[in-house]
């Protein structure tokens, strides 16, 4: 059971979630350098302006910006073949409308860049990982107005034009799919994607379904835009998926998971069929909403069909069904899985899931897919001798990369890289929290401020060698 030689192994990370400088060399404000420091049992704050006395994690992250040659130095002598990074739009266009590019942000990530090939890294690169300019916000109403599209596209045409010839792969948005919440638990997804609170939104369905469509149609024309500049370009978007499974075989439930697993596919199904879907403009007009589709829109539909599909995965759940009201809720909608074991922080550990919507998403669609985010958020803890054992995220990975081969070798998915989330401890989206570490690479911060930044080995650091050093042959 072997993948293909040219399989990449590697990461993803996220510029406002490790890099800091948050105010250095020109950059503006983005939507969340206003988001507190949370937990897993507090949600994060979203504040107009910075007040004293309150932790906003993006300020610091764990200063990717300063340290990012030491830190791909390190990801290189892990044998990493790529690293998916995504672009601060607030740092290449600080209020998000200029006529001008900021010249030390570009430089920035021509250098970001410059540094992964320097060690073999193959860049992929995400536009827009919840990296909103506030100006686009506060001035125009974020994705809910057509104009912010045009600013999104200057901002893709710029990098574009930065990176040709270095970067090959690029993502245009990261989990747009969530901008729906499910739960109260998600309802962050709502402001980190559009810097909007759903709580605060007049309209909330019109509201909903016109961001949506405008941030899909956005990566249509994105695509368009990046094949036009350099044809080498691949150009994907990258989905957040948590299968829905049904709590028994009673038709009703087997149904009503349908419909739940598929709450969040019309993107996809847009990007990579041409069209936007008929069946969610009916469901649009049953609700009483409306879309303002151009000719021009459907154009950018049928030319903008994406080349990849990126798939986060982290869990799966158990659809709603009769009887199931007092169950505990999952992040993204459904309920927990009493088949599954949780993480610390809830999420259901599935590694079958995984390979059920890798063959899920490669049948339907007949598109190369790269695992863009995986990994177990745990605490971190070292031992007397200051050492992390953490094998608890080994055996995590390990069971996941099992059935990541399983649905190559056996089910002949098409599927050419496996990314795990932050790699290096980074600053938590969701909670904002340190202690919730993913990484093979323990970073010497925590959730008072305190520590020094330094880096440290976990044990998970030399297991992922090995698994990269053997393509993933040795678990």
């Amino acid at each position: 059971m072997t993948l293909n030689k040219t399989f990449l192994w590697g990461g993803s990370i996220a510029a406002h979630q490790c890099e800091g400088a948050w105010n250095e060399n020109g950059k503006g404000l983005g939507i969340m350098d206003l988001v507190t420091q949370g937990s897993h049992e507090t949600p994060r704050e979203i504040t107009k302006t910075i007040e004293q006395g309150k932790i906003y994690p993006s300020h610091t992250g764990i200063d990717f910006y300063h340290t990012y040659k030491e830190d791909i130095a390190l990801l290189a002598e892990m044998g990493f073949k790529a690293l998916r990074i995504s672009i601060d739009w607030s740092r290449i266009y600080p209020k998000g409308d200029e006529e001008k590019a900021n010249a030390a942000g570009v430089e920035f990530y021509q250098s970001l860049v410059d540094e992964l090939l320097k060690h073999k890294i193959e860049p992929i690169v995400t536009l827009y990982h919840f990296e909103l300019p506030v100006h686009l916000v506060r001035e125009y109403g974020s994705w809910a107005n057509r104009r912010v599209i045009d600013f999104y596209l200057k901002f893709c045409k710029t990098m574009y034009e930065a990176l040709k010839g270095k970067v090959r792969y690029w993502a245009t948005f990261n989990e747009m799919n969530h901008i729906d919440p499910q739960t109260e638990a998600s309802d962050i997804f709502t402001y980190i994607i559009a810097g909007l609170k759903y709580s605060e939104m007049q309209n909330k369905k019109q509201t909903l379904a016109t961001i949506s469509y405008n941030m899909t149609l956005a990566s249509a024309k994105a695509v368009q835009l990046g094949h036009s500049i350099d044809a080498a370009n691949k150009i994907g978007c990258v989905f957040g998926l948590t299968p829905a499974y049904p709590i028994n075989c009673n038709p009703i439930n087997v149904m009503n998971a349908f419909k739940e697993n598929e709450h969040e596919f019309y993107q996809i199904d847009a990007m990579c069929t041409g069209k936007f879907p008929r069946y969610k403009l009916c469901e649009y007009q049953e609700q009483g909403l409306t879309l303002d589709i151009t000719a021009d829109d459907e154009r950018a539909f049928a030319d903008g069909r994406i080349d990849f599909i990126g798939l986060n995965y982290y869990s799966s759940s158990v659809a709603h069904y009769e009887g199931g009201e007092n169950d505990e809720e999952t992040l993204f909608g459904g309920v927990q899985n009493p088949y599954l074991e949780k993480s610390s922080w809830g999420w259901s550990i599935d590694p079958v899931g995984l390979r059920y919507i890798l063959n899920y998403i490669y049948r339907r669609y007949s598109l190369p897919i790269i695992i863009t985010e995986n990994g177990l958020g745990a605490v971190d803890e070292l031992d007397k001798d200051g050492n992390i054992e953490d094998n608890y995220r080994i055996e995590y990975i390990k069971k996941h990369i099992e059935q990541i081969r399983k649905a190559v070798v056996e089910d002949h998915v098409d599927c050419f890289g496996y990314l795990t989330w932050a790699p290096i401890d980074l600053v938590s989206a969701t909670t904002g929290e340190m202690r919730k570490r993913y990484g093979f690479i323990y970073v010497d911060k925590h959730d008072d401020g305190t520590g020094s930044l330094a880096r440290k080995k976990k044990k998970s650091f030399y297991w992922y060698q090995n698994v990269i050093k053997s393509n993933g042959s040795e678990l």
